[in-house]
This record gives C-alpha cells, structure tokens and sequence, in this order.
C-alpha cells in the first residue's frame, strides 16, 4: 500500500539514515556509484556528497563510477572537475559510451567483458557502415575514431543509438531542435527500413528517459521502439518472431546490463560490493542482475518525485507490476533505501 510519508520505511527493504551507517561500512568495501540523480542534478553536487566521497576515501573503501552516459571517460572526468570533485578519488569511472567505443573495435575484453558476437562478426568482414541515431555532440568522430563509416540506413550494417538529439547518416544531419516533425518521420522511416533488414542496433547509453523536467526520452527509449518494430508487422512476416528473440538484435552497454558490472567487479567477491544509485530499472535492476545488493536514493533524482506523491512503497510496487521495464517481469528489491547520498 501506498504511503504518503516518505520517511516510513518500505517493508521490503532497510531505511539507513545516511552512508555512514554501520550497515554499509562494516558489510561493503566497494560501493558502486551513480553519478547522474545520486551525486548531482546536472549542474551541481547534491548537499553534503562531496563530503560522503571524503569520508568513503578515508575508511579506505574502493569507489567506482557507472556511469550511462554515452560519451567517453574523459567527459565524466571533466564533469566531476566542474563540479568540484577530484576523479583520481574513484578506482575507476565506467562509461557506456567508453564501453560501447571498445565494442566497436571489438576489444572490450581489454575491459575485462565480452565483445558482442554481432559486431565481431561485422568486423571480421569488414562491414563497418553505420546509421546513428546521435547526440549532436561528436558523433561522427565517436565512430571514425572506432574504424566505423557513417552511411545511410540502406547501406549500413549496424544502428548506433546514443543520443536523441540527431539523426545521422554521414552526408545529412537532421536536428530535432531545429525540424522537430523531420525528426520523428526520418526516424520512424529508418526504424522500418531497418527492422525489415534486421539491422542490429547498439545502445551505448540505455537510459530511457533523462531526469529533467517532463522525463524527456533517451537513447534507450529507441532500443524498446525498434525492438518492436522488429517484432511486430513493421516487418512481415513475424510467424517466427518473438518479443524475446527480438531482442537478440539490440544490444544495450550500460546498466543494468552486465558488461559494465563486469569490468568493474572482475573476480572480486560480489557479496561485498554495493550499487548505490536513483533509478529502480538500472541501478536496482543492474545490482540484482549482477549479483550486488542495493541502496536505493530515493529523495534525489529520477523517483523524487513521485517519491513525495506516493512513498518509496507505493513507487517500487507500481515500478514491480510494470512488465515493460529492463527486469522483464521479474520482481526487485533494493537491500536498503536513503534519503540522500550524505554521510
């Protein structure tokens, strides 16, 4: 049942007061971080995060940024200057699109994960043609850069999506700011061609909406639509598709799927380390998935929100009956829940 009081405790999990708690200390030495909703909004640390990063550094506890952002590490290293932390405090700072970068190379076992079988093949034939779906922030050389060619949606053997600002095929780039309506009918155009060509498509930032003002869609919001395109009459015939095998052509690098849990646990023992993060679908879902438990933030960040209409309970019970998530029907439950990340 839905609570209006978001200081009562969910009954499915453990309210702590703050980080320092001994629940955490004395149970975790590597905490896994979300940056985006846990330690900012965007433009600013949330109160009292720059101090909760000093003190884990100081108990000697090992800190790793996970980061869905489709950009490379270097652009979260600047971010976390800007915003008055010191990068070289975390043991590592994992980035989707840093990840995704590798897969297009097909040497993210160098991370320590699997490349993706679909790429690998491309590559070895050496059809490196993509369509992308972008960010309007350095696309074209995120993809040269990886040995990639941007083409049109005819002659490419691979979707990129990592941003929802742009659509580009190497000769034209559409803007969603500055032709809205082009924006969506190029995109539901390409979506077809491609699912009739069974085109596999990378997600190198599976966020499906961004925690601004209105939740506006993000790169993962595509991989669901084209999974449906692909699965439904867009791409006749479908007698042999199903919404399971569908996603066999869409391959999301982020949380919470496991390739960055992956690189930042290795062989470590998981039943010491801890997901610390806002959204329910990647960071509590990933943490399930990969094994770790999870503190859920629930005041800051995507859930605020609604954490104040209907409690943590009624929040993570409406997110639980909700088969159209990343956990697949299957039920999750943070091991702990906090206001804030403060010490």
């Amino acid at each position: 049942m839905a609570q209006t009081d978001t200081t009562a405790e969910t009954a499915s999990c453990e309210r702590i007061d703050g980080i320092s708690s001994p629940a955490l200390l004395e149970n975790y030495d590597t905490f896994l971080l979300d940056m985006w909703g846990v330690m900012h909004n965007g433009s600013e640390p949330y109160s009292g995060v720059l101090q909760a990063v000093e003190e884990f550094k100081k108990a000697g506890k090992k800190m790793v940024i996970l980061s869905n952002s489709s950009k490379r590490r270097e652009n979260s290293e600047k971010m976390l200057v800007k915003l008055g932390f010191n990068p070289s405090d975390f043991d590592n700072i994992i980035t989707s699109g840093d990840v995704s970068h590798s897969l297009l190379q097909n040497n993210a076992d160098s991370l320590g994960c699997q490349n993706w079988d679909v790429l690998t093949n491309l590559i070895n034939q050496k059809k490196q043609n993509v369509f992308v779906f972008g960010s309007g922030d350095e696309d074209e050389v995120y993809c040269t850069s990886a040995g990639w060619t941007l083409t049109s949606i005819e002659e490419a053997d691979l979707i990129l999506s990592r941003g929802t600002f742009t659509i580009n095929d190497g000769t034209t780039i559409i803007s969603k700011k500055e032709n809205e309506a082009e924006y969506w009918k190029v995109m539901e155009e390409s979506m077809v061609k491609a699912a009739q060509r069974k085109l596999p498509m990378l997600v190198s930032n599976p966020d499906k909406v961004r925690p601004d003002e209105g939740l506006p869609p993000m790169p993962g919001a595509i991989g669901d639509t084209y999974e449906r395109f692909v699965w439904t009459t867009h791409c006749p015939p479908v007698a042999d598709m199903t919404e399971e095998k569908a996603r066999e052509y869409v391959k999301r690098i982020g949380k919470p799927f496991q390739e960055v849990y992956d690189i930042a646990l290795g062989e470590g023992d998981r039943s010491r380390a801890i997901m610390i993060g806002d959204a329910l679908e990647t960071d509590v879902v990933g943490g399930s998935r990969a094994g770790v438990d999870s503190l859920w933030v629930v005041n800051d960040g995507i859930h605020g929100k609604d954490v104040d209409e209907k409690g943590a309970d009624g929040v993570l019970d409406d997110f639980n009956g909700n088969e159209f998530t990343y956990a697949y029907g299957k039920k999750v439950t943070p091991r702990y829940l906090t206001d804030h990340f403060q010490w």
